[in-house]
């Protein structure tokens, strides 16, 4: 898995804090990587951990959740139903710039003489801070402190407290507050993971105006013709005399603070900053709304904004925080690194999607353009377990904004050949941008990932209405592209299955008969035919409105329900695996030992052609089947696939070691739980994967809250059952957090010896513990003792066969 050099940053230079990513130093060597780790965002608007001065700089990015541009994708053969058009969220205008010269030097970190330097993300306060004392080369001693912010109470807003003090000495100093529009977009020459770039640039001036204290910028993109409003005001408190200036131009703006300063008199400004985008309103419009939004904040004050970021994640700690007791006789890695570090992966979670109202989440979150800001399954299958049990309210906004893509996923099955709707691959705005079928657009499985999300929510909390409007409608389509995707086989004895499809590996593509497919095709057509059922029998009105909505037929529901009863499950009886897909286990044997690290991810080394020769796997396939749909597998049958694929599986994928760790915890391998599992939460802080440069992996981030509650808690909630079968590692004395389970909050504390389930708000929760079924009661804390390692029964649904068995 760790191929490369590692961050491993030194413990002097950052210290282990458990609310705080700190440096205490300016450490040039992880520049890019740091630019990542001190981002800042809330869903909607993201700014990277770039310093106020400009420079140094690795990629000075401001991004937009949704803003994009689109651009043809040029094909050297075109072919019928290829994507035809990419999107790319742009790199906007930069508002974090603030210069400051002193007696007419600027201050630039890497020359300057520096007697402090500080700087913290905190993760409570939901700030970036820093301190600095500069000694200018005339023995002038000058003191900078800085915090900056992006609202989570006011999703448009974003601003930046600057407050520079000369400690010795009186000195003409000078800050110059910068808006720069038309930054560098990033482009990718050689990883096929980076934004291709957009070309030119994509972002045409239509709006400007500088007065008072005052700058607006507003623009237009090339193609999208979508639009943005930026707008920044400040507010400057000194005893010192002072004078200014501002200027403004079509792309460029800044307001100059003239000060001479005196000794020990602070000169303290806040920038406020806010971004308003649209598909339809001008520019002039958006500037218009961007004053509001600056009005409001001058009024209330920097102090106020900061309040509400406290309150805003105190509320989000209470009901998200994992807490992590380690072991002090394990002392290999720092203590509390542990803790830091999954507290920073929920954080990130919660800058790439708390005010991402009407948008997805980019894999990288808005720290980064690499996968161009684009929306993929991640979403579903890894962040919305995360979000259903914390923060439920988020999670329904993300299955409403993939049904507000259906329209386009109708017409994308038409592009295919098929009845239905088939969601993209990779999307901003709804419609496929992936331009490499056999690894896009070939994962059928992302129909499946949805409705899997959709069940988990609606079993969990208990919201029908969701299911009931927007749910059922994909619901259908989804089924209907199933039903008319596959084929009853003669050679499968009559069995139904699915051919030229990829699974989530993506180092085998267009199989026949992927195993993770069929599987979650199986689970999305009974959903279907049992929820459309349910409806016409308990909520006709509901039905009616579907009937309407759809053209649904009943007989429909009788396809779908033998579909996924005759769905054939690949089974090698003599090995007792179940083959990833039809010929995978015909494929030549790679044995990973043998490839140099520097080899490593395949994708960018190999041709595409030698690596689908090979049992070669990026990411878990089979193995996040066992996971999702456990309850139709044995423990045995599990044990043995995990052995089987994993040591084929190369971990080029940001997602595959968190559920590595999950399986391997459940199957009893508790050293390649714990391996996986620090690969998991430590994949952006040490740079697993060697590229946070780019941005942070916010699927993987999921993935670890996953394994801490599904992988060592034991938790499964298969068709809404809440279980527990803990198998803490023995480097954690205790392992504690929340869920939100059909409205009600649960607290989950674990030690070696016990399980300690208390109910803390809400009347009446049943959960099973190792089998016993138990009934929680508010207030009153419930401790079973925890057995040896034991493997849950299966549960399955009357009718329904263990996934081993329903072969053909």
């Amino acid at each position: 898995m760790i191929r490369h050099e590692t961050l491993n940053p030194p413990p002097h230079i950052y210290p282990i804090n458990e609310w705080k990513i700190i440096e205490t130093s300016f450490f040039p060597r992880f520049l890019a990587q740091t630019e990542t780790i001190f981002s800042i965002g809330n869903g909607y608007l993201g700014m990277r951990g770039a310093f106020e001065e400009g420079r140094p700089v690795f990629q000075n990015g401001t991004y937009i959740n949704g803003f994009h541009e689109v651009w043809p994708i040029v094909y050297g053969e075109d072919a019928f139903g290829f994507a035809k058009t990419g999107q790319t969220m742009l790199n906007v205008v930069d508002t974090k710039t603030i210069r400051l010269f002193v007696d007419d030097e600027p201050f630039s970190l890497p020359d300057a003489s520096l007697m402090l330097f500080e700087r913290t993300l905190d993760m409570r306060a939901g700030t970036l801070d820093r301190k600095i004392l500069w000694e200018t080369p005339s023995g002038k001693q000058v003191f900078i402190e800085s915090r900056r912010m992006v609202s989570f109470e006011n999703r448009h807003l974003a601003a930046i407290s600057y407050q520079v003090t000369v400690l010795n000495a009186e000195a003409p100093v000078v800050i110059s507050s910068e808006v720069s529009g038309n930054q560098p977009n990033q482009v990718g020459k050689e990883d096929p993971r980076q934004a291709r770039g957009v070309g030119g640039d994509p972002l045409i001036p239509q709006f400007h105006d500088g007065s008072g204290y005052r700058i607006f910028l507003g623009q237009k993109t090339r193609r999208s013709r979508m639009t943005l409003g930026c707008g920044v005001d400040h507010v400057i408190e000194t005893e010192c005399p002072f004078t200014f200036k501002t200027d403004c131009g079509e792309d460029f703006g800044k307001t100059v603070f003239s000060i001479d300063a005196q000794p020990g008199k602070p000169i303290h400004i806040v920038k406020y900053i806010a971004y308003h985008t649209s598909r339809s309103a001008p520019a002039k419009e958006l500037c218009e709304r961007t004053e509001w939004t600056l009005e409001r904040a001058m009024k209330h004050g920097f102090e106020d904004l900061a309040a509400g970021q406290r309150r805003y994640l105190d509320d989000f700690w209470a009901r998200s925080d994992v807490q992590v007791e380690e072991d002090p006789s394990f002392n290999r890695r720092p203590r509390g690194e542990v803790q830091q570090t999954l507290r920073w992966n929920l954080f990130q979670i919660l800058q790439a999607v708390g005010r991402a109202e009407g948008a997805g989440v980019p894999a990288k979150g808005l720290t980064g353009q690499t996968y161009e800001g684009h929306y993929f399954w991640d979403t579903e299958i890894y962040l919305l377990p995360f979000l259903i049990y914390t923060a439920p309210h988020l999670a329904r906004n993300l299955l409403r904004f993939r049904h507000s893509m259906l329209d386009a996923a109708r017409e994308r099955a038409r592009d295919l050949n098929q009845k239905g709707a088939m969601f993209p691959w990779r999307t901003i705005n709804g419609e496929e941008a992936s331009a490499y079928y056999a690894a896009g657009t070939a994962q059928y499985h992302i129909n499946a990932d949805i409705i899997y999300a959709l069940k988990k929510y609606t079993e969990v909390t208990g919201d029908r209405s969701l299911l009931f409007q927007e749910g059922a409608e994909m619901l259908v389509e989804t089924a209907r592209l199933w039903a008319d995707l596959g084929f009853y086989s003669d050679r499968k004895d009559g069995r139904f299955c699915i051919h030229e499809v990829t699974g989530p590996d993506e180092y085998n593509t267009v199989v026949n008969n992927n195993t993770y497919t069929n599987l979650l095709a199986r689970e999305n057509l009974w959903y279907a035919a049992r929820t459309v059922r349910r409806m016409q029998e308990e909520n006709p009105d509901h039905y009616a409105v579907l009937v309407h909505k759809t053209g649904l037929n009943p007989e429909e529901a009788e396809e779908w329900q033998r579909a996924a009863d005759h769905m054939y499950i690949p089974l090698d009886e003599k090995m007792g695996i179940h083959p990833q897909d039809d010929e995978f286990l015909d494929k030549e044997f790679w044995d990973l030992k043998t490839i140099p690290k520097e080899k490593f991810p395949l994708l960018i080394h190999f041709h595409p052609l030698v690596i689908y020769r090979h049992q070669v796997i990026k990411q878990a396939d089979v193995v996040l089947a066992l996971f999702l749909l456990g309850h139709g597998f044995s423990s045995e049958t599990k044990k043995r696939n995990f052995d089987y694929y994993d040591p084929l599986t190369t971990g080029d994928s940001s997602l595959s070691a968190c559920i590595q760790a999950i399986v391997a915890a459940e199957v009893g391998d508790s050293e390649k739980a714990m391996k996986y599992a620090r690969y998991a939460l430590l994949m952006d802080l040490a740079d697993i994967g060697g590229n946070v440069r780019d941005g942070v992996h916010i699927a993987s981030m999921g993935g670890t809250w996953m394994v801490a509650v599904y992988g060592f808690a034991g938790m499964r909630d298969y068709n809404g059952k809440i279980t527990f079968d803990p198998r803490l590692p023995a480097r954690a004395k205790r392992l504690r957090f929340p869920l939100e389970i059909r409205g009600q909050s649960l607290e989950v504390e674990i030690n070696h010896e016990k399980a300690i389930y208390l109910l803390k708000k809400g009347s009446e929760l049943e959960i099973i513990h190792q089998g016993e079924k138990i009934r929680l009661r508010k207030g009153e804390p419930v401790s079973r003792d925890i057995k040896p390692l034991s493997f849950q029964t299966p549960v399955e649904e009357s009718g329904r066969q263990p996934a081993e068995k329903s072969t053909g």
